[in-house]
């Protein structure tokens, strides 16, 4: 590209992937609004069509190396806008209620909470890797989600969907606990330390980067070395 020309919108395929999964949004909030099973069954479509976006664009950006600042902002982005507007229209439908609601709190003020430390901790160029437990979490929010999604309108003789969707739920939101506990404890450990509670996990683009040290450490040492030598 040549110099002083703005790149575009780096429409590669893995961007395009995620912003599908916002644009879907409003076509599942609208089908919410639709009478009728069938409208249900096209909801759970356009829902697994979306939450199956959320592998294959970081697939693709890293067998492409096609990875991008955008695609790393907007790809959490938007799984937490599908995954609130969904939790939202089903307690709006009364297809998530009574105490089943309190799972969903969990996961909605999870999502909020590790938002905002990751990205204070983003400004400290830190990072917190994705655990294995946290995939599960994903996982399983996403299955329950669809299934509730369909609720009713499967017949329960053959499948439980409405049951089956508010377990998985449940074991969604322990995950979900346990997970942020860790994220928040690791948030806090590089805040306290100063430096990257996970330095293993660093890009290899860093790896010949210095460590970084608090400011206060380096006051010090900057003290210590302008001191005459007695």
């Amino acid at each position: 590209m040549a110099p002083g020309k703005i790149a575009p919108l780096m429409l590669t395929l893995p961007m395009t992937l995620t912003l599908s999964r916002i644009g879907a949004i409003p076509v599942l909030v609208a089908l919410f609004y639709v009478p009728g099973d069938a409208a249900r069954y096209v909801a759970c479509t356009v829902y697994a069509a979306a939450a199956i976006t959320d592998y294959f664009d970081g697939y693709f950006a890293r067998i492409w190396a096609q990875q991008s600042v955008l695609g790393r902002i907007f790809d959490p982005i938007a799984d937490k806008l599908l995954v609130a507007a969904t939790i939202l229209m089903l307690v709006a439908t009364g297809r998530i209620e009574g105490f089943t609601i309190l799972a969903a709190l969990v996961i909605l003020c999870r999502e909020v909470l590790i938002s905002g430390l990751r990205e204070f901790l983003a400004e400290m160029k830190a990072h917190l890797p994705v655990s294995r437990l946290a995939k599960w979490k994903t996982g399983a929010q996403m299955v329950s989600l669809g299934f509730l999604v369909v609720g009713d309108a499967a017949p329960t003789a053959a499948f439980p969907m409405s049951l089956t969707g508010e377990v998985l739920l449940w074991i969604a939101a322990v995950f979900t606990l346990v997970t942020g506990y860790d994220y928040l404890a690791a948030g806090l450990r590089y805040i306290d330390a100063g430096t990257n509670p996970n330095e293993s996990d660093r890009d290899d683009s860093d790896a010949d980067a210095p460590p970084m040290v608090p400011a206060s450490t380096q006051d010090r040492v900057r003290a210590e070395t302008a001191r005459p030598a007695a």
